[in-house]
């Protein structure tokens, strides 16, 4: 089991602000934050999902499971509005299984992160 991870980002304030928004329709919340070094957000009082201050060499995917169909629309019309770029639409995606439902964002460093739901339909 994966306990935690964590992205480079050129601009630590600017990517707080913007996974503070994107996050919040998956119930992800700002956890810890280092000033000028890092900052972990989670659900229940537990970093998971850590930005670190840095250099992004290299673009990542991060999916992120998300309650239901409507959770992953929320996602991406919050990650649109905080300013995220569109890499995929919510949509079923059959390549990968029948019910895969997901929508991609691209982060302000150009990360691919995902909203996904595997059950067949919740909404």
């Amino acid at each position: 089991m994966i306990d935690h991870i964590g992205l480079p980002v050129a601009n630590l304030e600017t990517s707080v602000t913007f996974y503070t928004k994107a996050l919040a329709p998956l119930g992800y919340v700002l956890v810890k934050s280092i000033e000028n070094y890092a900052a972990g957000f989670g659900i229940g009082g537990k970093p998971d999902f850590w930005l670190g201050a840095g250099k992004p060499t290299d673009n990542i995917h991060v999916a992120i499971r998300a309650a239901g169909r409507a959770e992953v629309r929320a996602f991406y019309e919050a990650a649109l509005a905080a300013g995220g770029k569109d890499n995929g639409p919510p949509g079923v995606r059959e390549l990968y299984h029948p019910s895969y439902y997901g929508a991609f964002i691209l982060d302000p460093d150009g990360h691919n992160i995902e909203a996904v739901c595997h059950e067949p339909f919740l909404g």
